[in-house]
């Protein structure tokens, strides 16, 4: 094979920016929609423009805080998972590597090796990195999945800042009579460009993608709203 053909042939994968994306995407998303539906439920209550922005502030900090928390002790029990069966996986091969040599030449079979050939693959991969070789084909752990606790926790807190900050710029800048017309809609905008945005770095579909974070933060905000204003009535 030419050094041209092998240029042409290289491809482009994203399964590496799995962990970073989803926890960017969550953040941001939960950023707009928990801030622009707080916004719009205080709103319909027919508070002060001066408490509905603190109460976005509120929300922005509590929120990112409570994601970065989250985040963290859901991904490092991912972690602490894996590391658990990297080191149990780590005792069996020392202690019978002939039977995790067995197991891996198995699993190639039912992946459409014959028996003969399998039997060469676990060998010679055993050779080169037993551990990584079962971690990756028997465990189904790798390198580019791998649970990054640290990281997902500030990506989660930077990314739901920066989606909350967008409805609060908007409340403190919309007339305070026309906030449940600026702060939903805006938020639509927004939620739309994060979805097709993305889908793309992902290689989905950005209409799906735009489509379906809209929806449901069309959806909260209703629902938000409508409390909002059952309350602001009957306090009223």
């Amino acid at each position: 094979m030419t050094s041209a053909t092998r240029r042409r042939h290289l491809e482009r994968h994203r399964s590496d920016r799995i962990g970073w994306l989803r926890a960017a995407v969550l953040g941001a998303n939960d950023g707009i929609v928990s801030t622009a539906s707080l916004v719009v439920g205080v709103a319909a209550a027919q508070v002060s423009p001066s408490a509905i922005v603190m109460t976005a502030v509120a929300g922005l900090v509590a929120g990112a805080m409570s994601m970065a928390a989250g985040e963290y002790v859901s991904v490092h029990s991912q972690a602490d998972t894996e590391k658990a069966d990297l080191d149990r996986e780590r005792r069996e091969l020392a202690a019978d590597p002939l039977a995790e040599e067995r197991e891996l030449a198995t699993i190639y079979e039912r992946r459409g090796l014959d028996a003969a050939l399998a039997q060469q693959v676990a060998r010679q991969l055993m050779a080169h990195d037993a551990l990584g070789a079962h971690a990756r084909d028997e465990l189904e752990v790798s390198p580019a999945l791998a649970a990054r606790p640290v990281q997902a926790a500030l990506t989660s807190a930077a990314s739901f800042a920066a989606g909350a900050a967008l409805p609060l710029l908007v409340a403190v800048a919309a007339p305070a009579g026309s906030l449940l017309v600026w702060v939903p809609g805006t938020a639509l905008v927004f939620l739309a460009l994060l979805g097709a945005m993305a889908a793309r770095t992902g290689g989905a579909s950005q209409g799906v993608g735009a489509w379906r974070v809209t929806f449901w933060g069309a959806l909260a905000m209703a629902i938000t709203a409508g409390v909002g204003a059952l309350f602001g009535a009957s306090v009223g």
